[in-house]
């Protein structure tokens, strides 16, 4: 079957109910079906265009990410599994490999993670990053792994990386998982002195550790802190008492 030119079929008078001038200051349906506006910019495939994570890591696994992350699981405690890190990570690009290991730490495969943490930093492209320092240090927290966690957190700052408020947020939530509370403290009082400011995340976690371990005084020293560092520190205990119900309320300064 022949298609008309398409100058013949412009030429065809289209049937219709109305003019076809604007009707209410709009194009009536059938032009706006040709006045749509163009996109801004182009993007490519399904992955997103917001802001990049570390290291340019995207948001969406590709094929061979998830196919990486299935090789690395059936291949776990086999003699395979040295091949599979030379072999098939080796061809990765940068942002399927570091895809490859934020699923892995989503999938808790601690090991595995740590594996393909360490081929990461043997690739030639690699420069030493604080989100992916913390990526680690949490999952290491996590699994109640604190030595690990610390040797990390030590490694970070030989590379010449600083810690930020994530950073020692994410040693504090590791230590309070193993019970460690003076060095919880003791890391939250650091943070202060290196001039990072609390968030949240991190008086969340200390309020909420310190009145499950009853720890009600340095609680309550938290509480108070929070007048300095939220927006609405009322609203925040408020919120935070709602959220982690506790065996007793959160006092409002």
């Amino acid at each position: 079957m022949i298609s008309a030119p398409m100058t013949s079929l412009m030429a065809v008078p289209l049937p219709r109910t109305a003019p076809l001038g604007r009707t209410n200051g709009q194009l009536p349906l059938l032009l706006r079906a040709f006045h749509r506006p163009r996109p801004s910019h182009v993007t490519c495939g399904l992955r997103g265009t917001g802001r990049r994570g570390p290291l340019w890591r995207s948001d969406v696994l590709s094929t061979e990410s998830i196919q990486a992350v299935q090789s690395l699981k059936l291949a776990k405690s086999t003699p395979r599994l040295g091949q599979v890190l030379s072999g098939r990570l080796s061809r990765l690009l940068k942002a399927d490999l570091l895809n490859a290991l934020s699923e892995l730490q989503r999938q808790n495969e601690l090991d595995l993670a740590l594996m393909v943490f360490k081929h990461v930093q043997k690739e030639v492209w690699y420069e030493p990053d604080l989100d992916l320092y913390c990526d680690m240090i949490h999952l290491l927290g996590r699994n109640k792994m604190i030595e690990r966690a610390e040797d990390l957190f030590s490694e970070m700052r030989r590379c010449g990386l600083e810690p930020d408020t994530r950073t020692y947020t994410e040693m504090i939530g590791a230590y309070f998982k193993v019970g460690m509370i003076e060095k919880a403290i003791e890391t939250y009082e650091v943070m202060k002195a290196e001039g990072c400011t609390p968030d949240r995340l991190t008086l969340t976690i200390l309020i909420r550790n310190l009145d499950n371990h009853g720890e009600e005084a340095l609680a309550a020293n938290v509480k108070k802190e929070c007048y300095e560092y939220m927006d609405s520190p009322r609203k925040f205990l408020e919120e935070a008492q709602r959220k982690y119900p506790k065996r007793k309320s959160i006092n409002l300064v």
